[in-house]
């Protein structure tokens, strides 16, 4: 049977919207297979690691009849980027094997019954359905991303609070030493509902959604969010725990404020940056009317300083931060100017931006 035949490009293109989660090496060998099951000329792909699955239907051709099986996901993936895009490819059961014709070229591949693969257990009980276009939520997530924590033992933040409340969708990620925010409208009123999303589950979201018109449509449960968009299904388990009560970092009337053009804070910063070391990456800001100066060190008593015209007239002060923070936040931005608001040493700096009044960035001060 010809369980699909396309041309290169359409088939790989399908493959690679469910492979990104597939590890190289599992435990379980048949998670590193991608479930085919067929209808007619409609194909199902699905993936798993167990706490995320993946799949996405598309046509592709091939013989009438249905048929199911798994195959090595990455294996089809390498031998189908090979092949010229234009090519058209066929893939043919033959006993428990399945053979990817391209061309003059001919791969015997290995296959495991499809009855063994470990599907997700979908959640009973799932809210509300809600939406926002996939260009909204895709930069929704590079604007808080960068500030999940790695590898935390707070398992909590590894990952990414989404709250949806009335008619808005916040999202709010931190690592304990800054915090990012943001939020838009949703098509619809919902119930208030908090979840955690994973870290390996945002990763893999940024990957897929695209700049294309189309809403994404979410739904929760309580260990269990899923999203469909584009002819996909993504359902991922959620992170377990309290995530911290951000509405208290944030800080508020702060009185000292610098209107600053981005990209050149950005090039300064990095530029200082190159003078700190790995385990210090401290700089020190200090803010006079009309001038910040960024100033760094390190071990070997080398030094930097850099100065920048600001529109700033308040109280002279100077903090100092981890230059990581800051570069991290200015470079997802994309505006022109950004805002730093700030009280005295110790206390934590807001970094806004004009033309996006919910987007807010706090990050701590150090030590220098």
């Amino acid at each position: 049977m010809i369980v699909l035949k396309d041309s290169q490009e359409k088939i790989l293109a399908a493959l690679q919207s469910v492979v990104g989660i597939v590890e190289r090496r599992h435990t379980l060998p048949i998670l590193a297979n991608v479930l085919i099951r067929k209808t007619n000329a409609q194909i199902q792909l699905t993936t798993s690691d167990l706490e995320i699955q993946i799949r996405a239907s598309a046509e592709l051709g091939g013989s009438e009849g249905s048929f199911t099986t798994t195959v090595g996901a990455r294996k089809l993936i390498d031998i189908l980027r090979t092949l010229p895009a234009d090519q058209i490819v066929s893939l043919e059961s033959n006993q428990s094997k399945l053979v990817l014709k391209g061309g003059k070229s001919r791969f015997t591949l290995q296959t495991l019954p499809a009855e063994d693969f470990p599907l997700v257990q979908e959640a009973p009980n799932f809210g509300p359905v809600f939406g926002v276009p996939q260009k909204t939520l895709k930069d929704l997530l590079s604007q808080v991303s960068f500030a999940m924590a790695v590898h935390d033992i707070r398992y909590y933040l590894n990952g990414i609070l989404f709250v949806a409340e009335g008619r808005q969708l916040s999202l709010v990620a931190t690592d304990g030493h800054r915090l990012a925010f943001t939020s838009a409208l949703l098509d619809a009123e919902v119930p208030r509902q908090e979840v955690i999303l994973p870290r390996k589950t945002v990763l893999e979201l940024q990957r897929l959604l695209s700049d294309a018109e189309g809403t994404i449509e979410m739904q929760f449960a309580g260990n269990q969010a899923r999203f469909g968009f584009g002819g996909m299904e993504f359902v991922t388990k959620l992170v377990e725990g309290k995530f911290p009560d951000y509405n208290r970092v944030i800080p508020v009337g702060h009185k000292n404020i610098i209107t600053v053009g981005r990209a050149p804070l950005l090039a300064s910063l990095q530029r200082t940056a190159i003078l700190t070391s790995e385990k210090f990456k401290g700089v020190s800001l200090s803010l006079e009317p009309g001038v910040l100066r960024i100033a760094s060190n390190n071990a070997e008593q080398e030094e930097a300083q850099d100065e920048l015209d600001v529109d700033y007239s308040g109280e002279p002060i100077e903090i100092g931060f981890n230059v990581s923070y800051l570069i991290d936040a200015l470079a997802n931005m994309e505006q022109e100017m950004v805002q730093i608001a700030l009280a005295d040493a110790n206390s934590s700096a807001l970094i806004t931006i004009a033309e996006n009044t919910s987007f807010k960035y706090v990050v701590m001060p150090m030590r220098i």
